[in-house]
């Protein structure tokens, strides 16, 4: 048993920012149309249509957006926080 996953078929890690981005953008875009439709639909059956609908769309248009701004979002994010290794140097 390797990293926890039995049997599961693993992408090399140079693939990591994209399954990232995969994730983060349905994970966001997902809470953001069901809290939209709801408030246009209300819970039941038209919600489920037309939330899957309005999530597809904002998926497929947000993931492009993410990927491309990950490495820029995330030299943003080291340039402002310190590693905890660096953090006790400046400390002492």
């Amino acid at each position: 048993m390797q990293g926890g996953t039995v049997g599961m078929a693993r992408l090399p890690h140079k693939y990591a920012p994209f399954v990232f981005g995969l994730i983060q953008a349905a994970i966001t875009t997902a809470v953001a149309t069901a809290i939209a439709t709801h408030q246009l639909t209300g819970f039941g059956l038209l919600f489920l249509q037309q939330w899957t609908f309005a999530w597809l769309v904002a998926w497929l248009t947000m993931l492009p957006v993410v990927i491309l701004f990950a490495p820029l979002l995330q030299r943003a994010v080291a340039a402002l926080t310190v590693s905890q290794r660096n953090e006790s140097r400046q400390a002492g």
